[in-house]
């Protein structure tokens, strides 16, 4: 018995809700995570059509990229598109869960997936996100290191780039004197105990740290464990914004633009002039990426890729960089595809069906 709270567990796991950004409402949106699941339908917005065929197909829980609830509302009275489809989902007992943001920054999430339509190598984060790991040390006994440093690693500590399992180790002396009352691992009360442990730090994401801790506590011999979690300045080179890479073979932009229009089935594909030299590094950005064209211009990307773009910052980029705009539904077409992997790979023989509903708003003449 499969229930919502084990899809969004599983979406989760991928795309850890920690990863979204500040002005986002990604997660469950309608719904009770105790309901059992009996189909999913997969989509990248959720419409009163989109409903419809959910109620039509069976399915009571809706996966989408864009959240139906993204601004507070005040009132739902059916006044708009998000009223009715938030009433027909209640009324029909069907929950809606939305990974956007997080998706986005997560590592072979929508970008990677963008990039792997495309076919570029060596593909890599554009922009990584600021402020979000952390360092922990723990000194433990020697008995006790490697249990306690398993222990970390399973939970999700240790992860740098392409490497796993990641940790400095120190051997010194600890001293502790166990008073009263106390039941010391090692040492009797009363007295100055010396110990040699090992000082062991690594790695995590801020998210992971109450995880970490429980870990940590529960694999540790001592009543009372000594750690310390500092604040790292670095960037996080696995998660952020938008992604670079090579294609396998240059050639030219007006060449390279024909591929995207017809991999992409974009209705136009706008973009500032041609320069005419060949095209090997592009940068992209699912959705309203305009703003990363800078980003992608110091990281000398030829072409930057993206669904929407302002006009005015076009002019920055005409002669240096070509930018191409595809359109917003068009560049995130292919979050179905990252649903259906995560949610049929986990839970095999679970219906899950990607929408038939066309839900891009543009229509083009």
């Amino acid at each position: 018995m499969v229930k919502i709270k084990d899809i969004a567990n599983a979406l989760e796991m991928f795309a850890p809700l920690p990863l979204q950004d500040d002005f986002d409402n990604a997660g469950l949106q309608i719904g009770l995570t105790e309901a059992e699941v009996a189909g999913v339908l997969l989509c990248l917005d959720v419409t009163e059509a989109v409903v419809d065929e959910a109620i039509t197909l069976g399915c009571n829980l809706i996966v989408s990229h864009h959240p139906v609830i993204f601004k507070p509302l005040k009132r739902i009275t059916g006044s708009n598109y998000v009223e009715r489809s938030i009433l027909k989902a209640l009324a029909n007992g069907i929950a809606i869960y939305s990974a956007h943001t997080n998706l986005d920054n997560a590592p072979g999430g929508v970008n990677f997936r963008i990039a792997e339509i495309l076919g570029l190598q060596n593909v890599r984060i554009l922009v990584p996100k600021d402020d979000c790991l952390l360092k922990l040390a723990v000194y433990v006994p020697l008995s006790h290191a490697d249990a306690v440093r398993e222990a970390l690693f399973a939970a999700g500590c240790g992860e740098i780039g392409n490497y796993g399992s990641c940790s400095y180790n120190a051997k010194g002396v600890g001293t502790f004197k166990a008073r009263e009352g106390c039941n010391p691992f090692c040492g009797n009360v009363g007295e100055l105990h010396h110990e040699n442990e090992v000082r062991i730090e690594t790695v995590m994401p801020s998210y992971i740290k109450g995880r970490a801790v429980k870990a940590l506590l529960a694999a540790h011999p001592y009543e009372e464990p000594a750690y310390d979690i500092y604040p790292l300045k670095n960037s996080w080179d696995s998660v952020g914004a938008g992604v670079i890479g090579e294609l396998p073979q240059e050639c030219s932009e007006f060449d390279f633009l024909n591929s995207v229009k017809e991999k992409f089935a974009v209705g136009c594909v706008r973009h500032t002039p041609l320069s005419g030299r060949c095209v090997k590094r592009v940068a992209l950005c699912g959705g309203a990426g305009g703003s990363f064209a800078g980003a992608a211009m110091a990281a000398g990307a030829d072409v930057y890729i993206t669904g929407e773009a302002r006009y005015h910052d076009l002019f920055n980029y005409a002669g240096k960089m070509t930018v191409a705009v595809i359109g917003h539904y068009e560049s995130e077409q292919y979050t179905m595809d990252i649903f259906d992997g995560i949610i049929s790979g986990k839970f095999p023989g679970l219906k899950v069906i990607k929408t038939s509903v066309d839900t891009n708003p543009v229509r083009y003449l």
